[in-house]
């Protein structure tokens, strides 16, 4: 059903339960025709019956009228034969053999159907009893009457054909006029289709084309994937042309230390271009990682491995690989996690990247003053803060949606700018939110995360 179109669907949705209709209306009328005819069959049988004792009274047997003979001859569409039994079983008139003896007891009433067989046919027939004299003799006379039930058979096929065909010109106009309602019904989908098949492959625009109520949902839901579409469109031509420009210096730089390290007039000076050479390719390939892991937090394809994470475990682990580092400026990385935190779900490579990112971000653009970098968490309402602090130069407000945005810095440094959007995008990834609270001093950055999975925000 589901592969069929929606005209035949609905269709058939529509006619199926009138066709069930109409068939126990037409199994009801077969048994209404069978009980019509068998009425009407009865009650003919009943007054040519009737008619017979009032000619056999007046005639005292020996005449039938022309009116009863009439009667007899064409009756329901076929003959009907007759039989007159004296009160001592003789025969009066009427055929010599009916299908019933004289020897079966008549009912109280008086008046008797049956079914039997007369010269090999099927015949429905009637007796009736009623007190006469006849010729000087007195008694009960036994009237019989019947007929072949062929000829009751042919006159209900007739009625219940009729009802037939009645019900399927019913039916039929039916299935007509709901065909052609389902068509004019659709014929806004039909134009919706047009439209859109018309739109070139680049064509995202809202669909505006007026369209009836119940399809105004599935409109808007085409609207709004066009306009996620094309905003992930944007965002993939921003991110290539951004990637482009920040890796045109990195590259240029290579090029030219490889250059003069080719030109280098002795050893000395080769090894010394070559120390530059290794950190400009340094810079370049971690431009390249930290785009490719923006690209990944931010596709919807890559799945999250979710996991309960220990952030103190995860905090010391993040640590290690930047101690040589603060050692060297000077800087003390501090933990401060209360014992009682709950294991936060989540994908413990990106949650790992994010804090990387946010480190490494301070250690780069805190500056001369920068002494500390701590790392603490709250947790509540079911959700976990995980704060990320420094004591260096910090952000000024003002330029707080600039060092978010992708390569944005306050000021120009050796990183890539792309720290606080990779930290942004894992903590979205999340179903979570970044956040820059204010601080006296230096800059503060809070990953807001939800204890139970939750899909990313949109």
């Amino acid at each position: 059903m589901t592969s069929r179109s929606l005209r035949l669907r609905l269709t058939l949705i529509i006619l199926l339960p009138l066709m069930a209709l109409g068939a126990a209306i037409g199994i009801w009328q077969v048994e209404q025709s069978r009980q019509t005819a068998r009425d009407v069959f009865d009650r003919s049988l009943l007054t040519t019956a009737l008619a017979i004792v009032g000619d056999v009274a007046r005639s005292g047997g020996d005449a039938i009228s022309i009116e009863t003979r009439d009667l007899l001859s064409d009756t329901s569409g076929g003959p009907v034969f007759y039989h007159v039994y004296a009160p001592d079983g003789v025969y009066v008139t009427g055929y010599s053999s009916p299908p019933v003896p004289h020897s079966e007891i008549m009912p109280a009433d008086g008046i008797q159907y049956f079914d039997s067989v007369y010269n090999g046919r099927a015949v429905r027939g009637l007796r009736l009893a009623d007190l006469a004299t006849l010729d000087g003799i007195s008694g009960t006379y036994t009237y019989t009457v019947w007929q072949e039930v062929a000829v009751r058979d042919a006159f209900q096929a007739q009625l219940i054909w009729g009802t037939i065909v009645i019900l399927g010109l019913i039916l039929g106009a039916l299935a007509l006029v709901v065909w052609f309602g389902v068509v004019i019904g659709l014929r806004p989908l039909v134009d919706l289709e047009d439209a859109i098949s018309r739109r070139g492959l680049d064509d995202l625009s809202p669909i505006q084309r007026a369209v009836p109520e119940e399809v105004q949902g599935l409109v808007r839901r085409l609207n709004a994937l066009f306009g996620q579409v094309t905003h992930a469109m944007e965002a993939q031509r921003t991110l290539i042309s951004n990637a482009a420009h920040q890796l045109r210096n990195p590259i240029a730089g290579v090029l030219a230390m490889a250059e003069a390290v080719r030109s280098a007039p002795d050893g000395e000076r080769a090894r010394e271009r070559a120390e530059d050479l290794v950190l400009s390719a340094q810079h370049a390939s971690d431009l390249a990682n930290r785009l490719l892991t923006l690209e990944r937090v931010q596709s919807d394809a890559a799945p999250l491995d979710f996991g309960d994470i220990s952030l103190p475990h995860l905090v010391q682990t993040v640590f290690r690989p930047h101690e040589a580092e603060a050692a060297r400026l000077g800087v003390s990385l501090g933990c401060d996690l209360p014992e009682d935190l709950p294991p936060i779900p989540a994908d413990r490579v990106l949650l790992g990247e994010a804090l990387t990112n946010l480190i490494d971000n301070a250690l780069k653009h805190g500056g001369p003053g920068l002494s500390r970098v701590d790392v603490s968490a709250t947790a509540t309402r079911g959700r976990v803060t995980l704060s990320v602090r420094d004591d260096g130069r910090g952000v000024p407000r003002s330029q707080h949606a600039a060092v978010l945005a992708r390569f944005g810095q306050a000021e120009a440094g050796d990183g890539t700018g792309l720290g606080l959007s990779i930290a942004e995008a894992v903590a979205e990834r999340h179903g979570g939110r970044l956040a820059l609270p204010p601080t006296e001093r230096g800059l503060a950055v809070d990953i807001t995360l939800p204890l139970t999975p939750q899909r990313p925000t949109a």
